[in-house]
């Protein structure tokens, strides 16, 4: 079922949640994130749907085969992209919250062991409609209050100062304000405070390389999406021109995709989502892969409490990872539409949930009040 509400800087809360039921009676239930490609999540379900054959009469144990039997039959549908990858995500997610509690285990522990038990979060802000220093500074302080040690930032708001707003190029009078936005966010919460700068994919190749090396003193703990996610060559050269830290990856898709990426040494910190990645055992290759190339992991996250804690149990499991996004903070409903140990989020942490599988359920009458655009919720078989 495809459940939302569009608030302010939501950042698309709109999530596609996948069950899967047995024959023992027990229900794991995944999410799929498809806010950002496909605002409606109906063309995830539909594919999801479209999947539910493969499945019937198999054992959910079988996490691995069915993930590569469903994958492989997408390879002339686009199986390694959206929304294919979105809906494997969804399903794979479901089985694992199965097999966690047909064993009356979390998640964590299906993937080799807890390498943490709270998974550290960052903040992704917004200063409201006012895209002034000042306003920007003033945001952050608030959020560090809250007890984050981390928070993000968009810069690419297209100002009035932009000169062609149909080309990626940033001309001077915007990068100077786009400079004095992340310095006055800098100046605001000193230098003992994590700040990353996101710039969706919207400047060209010079713009990205003077925006990186004109902040190289304020010390980011990564410029985010630079340029576009297409074109993996022109990210390399941006990382190869400054010692800002580049940051991607909420926009690739598969181990394959990520595989290029440190191939071409593109990156300093990968940023997969987890709920549109490939699933849980997909993550923890990724995760594996990026470690052996010493990379960090950082994921981008605008889950319900329900995927984000699918994905901390993922982040429990690896070695290098390095702080979650959350993206939940000025979402009203956030917290009551799932069932779980709440708060879900504390002074800029959340506690990996020991209970059976996930360990989070949706709550369903709030869920049945924000389905989207008419969507049914589940119908059991």
């Amino acid at each position: 079922c495809v459940i939302g509400k569009s608030e302010p800087h939501s950042g698309g809360s709109i999530w596609t949640f996948v069950r899967v039921y047995t024959d023992e009676g027990i229900v794991g239930t995944g999410e799929c994130n498809s806010a950002g490609i496909f605002p409606s999540g109906f063309a995830t379900k539909e594919t999801v749907l479209t999947l539910k054959d493969l499945l019937i009469g198999e054992d959910p144990f079988n996490i691995g085969p069915l993930y590569e039997k469903m994958r492989r039959r997408g390879r002339y549908a686009g199986g390694n992209s959206a929304p294919f990858t979105f809906a494997l995500t969804g399903i794979e997610n479901a089985l694992f919250d199965i097999v966690g509690k047909a064993l009356g285990v979390p998640v964590y522990k299906l993937l080799g062991g807890q390498f943490r038990d709270r998974i550290r979060l960052y903040a992704d802000c917004h200063a409201g409609e006012t895209n002034e220093p000042a306003a920007y500074a003033a945001r952050a302080q608030e959020v560090v209050a809250e007890g984050y040690s981390a928070v993000k930032f968009d810069v690419d708001h297209k100002a009035d100062a932009k000169l062609d707003r149909h080309n990626w190029t940033v001309g001077a009078a915007e990068m100077t304000h786009i400079v004095d936005l992340i310095a006055a966010t800098r100046e605001g919460i000193g230098y003992d405070v994590d700040l990353a700068i996101d710039c969706h994919g919207q400047f060209d190749l010079p713009s990205a390389i003077t925006l990186a090396k004109a902040v190289e003193d304020l010390r980011l703990m990564w410029l985010e999406e630079p340029l576009p996610a297409e074109n993996i060559d022109a990210l390399a050269q941006v990382r190869a021109s400054t010692s800002t830290v580049i940051c991607t990856g909420e926009n690739h898709y598969t181990r394959f995709d990520f595989l290029e990426l440190l191939r071409q040494k593109a990156v300093d910190v990968i940023m997969p989502d987890l709920a549109k990645a490939g699933g849980i055992l997909e993550a923890k290759r990724i995760a594996d892969m990026a470690d052996t190339h010493y990379i960090p992991v950082a994921p981008h996250n605008v889950s319900s409490p329900l995927g984000m804690m699918a994905a901390c149990h993922v982040l429990a499991s690896i070695p290098n990872f390095l702080v979650l996004e959350f993206h939940g903070r000025e979402i009203s409903w956030w917290e009551d539409l799932c069932i779980g140990d709440k708060p879900f989020i504390q002074s800029g942490w959340m506690e990996v949930s020991d209970s059976p599988g996930v360990g989070v359920e949706l709550d369903e009458t709030v869920a049945r009040s924000l389905l989207w655009n008419g969507d049914v919720y589940f119908v059991a078989p």
